[in-house]
């Protein structure tokens, strides 16, 4: 276990997987690790791959009230102002002709799409399901995917599992397209250049912190970037073996509260708990 830098401000954490638990809920020990990050006067910061409704549906019972890196960093959402900061939508063109280049090595994709709206709804073609737990969507044919502006597609195939998927759509992408591999299932395409990084340098420029004096919290290789731009990269122990081979160190699971453990750790949160934390 490596040392947590001792000028800390932010910590940026993602949701599925790492902040959340299994059922989606926050613990009550994490939800007092992070009212005693705030009360430290440091700053939360929610960096995740789901976009704006759903990011505020997951936060709603958190009292989360500000900035949130969304959609894997192609949206930048305050929700204390319920302003959209920042936004980035795929060259349809583009995007269209490299899922076609991928399919003709794979064979037909089950595709889904996400507007590039705040509260705009998911778009999947048949045989793509859900995209995400407890989540509203729309089935339309593939031409309907591109009907108005888009932020990521997702792809899937029955017989290629997600790494290997992942690695074939940044074989024909390039540097056009960024891939993200978000979770199970979820191989994403966004703008070229969009991460969770990117997202977090541009709130880092409004709010006036660094990297440096950040501690990020993940658990897929979607986190890579954000964990190359951070002071402090936290892996859970469910998380995928690539992001768990560049963290710093390694916490315990999203269910055995593995933020909270690594918060409690710092002197400015201890100070601020004062107490034994709920577990």
């Amino acid at each position: 276990m490596s040392a947590i830098p001792s000028e800390h401000r932010v910590v940026a954490t993602d949701l599925d997987g790492t902040l959340l638990r299994s059922d989606l809920s926050v613990s009550p020990r994490t939800r007092e690790a992070l009212r005693a990050v705030r009360a430290a006067g440091m700053r939360h910061l929610a960096v995740t791959g789901r976009p704006v409704a759903d990011t505020r549906r997951l936060l709603a019972g958190l009292g989360y009230a500000g900035p949130a890196v969304c959609a894997q960093g192609a949206q930048v959402y305050d929700f204390a102002t319920e302003r959209l900061l920042f936004s980035r939508s795929l060259d349809q063109d583009l995007a269209r002709d490299l899922v076609r280049r991928i399919a003709e090595r794979t064979g037909p994709l089950a595709l889904a799409a996400v507007g590039a709206g705040p509260d705009s709804d998911f778009l999947v073609t048949a045989g793509f399901g859900s995209p995400h737990q407890q989540r509203q969507w729309r089935v339309v044919d593939e031409p309907g995917l591109w009907r108005e502006p888009v932020l990521k597609v997702m792809i899937r195939h029955p017989d290629y599992d997600d790494d290997a998927l992942a690695a074939l759509a940044e074989k024909v992408c390039g540097d056009a397209l960024a891939v993200m591999h978000a979770g199970p299932r979820l191989v994403e395409l966004l703008p070229g250049g969009t991460s969770k990084q990117t997202g977090l340098t541009f709130l880092a420029a409004e709010l006036g912190f660094t990297g440096a004096e950040t501690i990020a919290f993940g658990d897929m290789p979607n986190d890579l970037p954000m964990f190359d731009w951070a002071g402090h990269g936290v892996a859970m122990a469910n998380g995928h073996p690539r992001l768990r081979a560049r963290a710093d160190e390694i916490t315990s699971s999203n269910d055995a509260d593995g933020v909270a453990a690594v918060l409690e750790r710092l002197p400015a949160v201890r100070a601020a708990i004062g107490e034994v934390p709920v577990r």
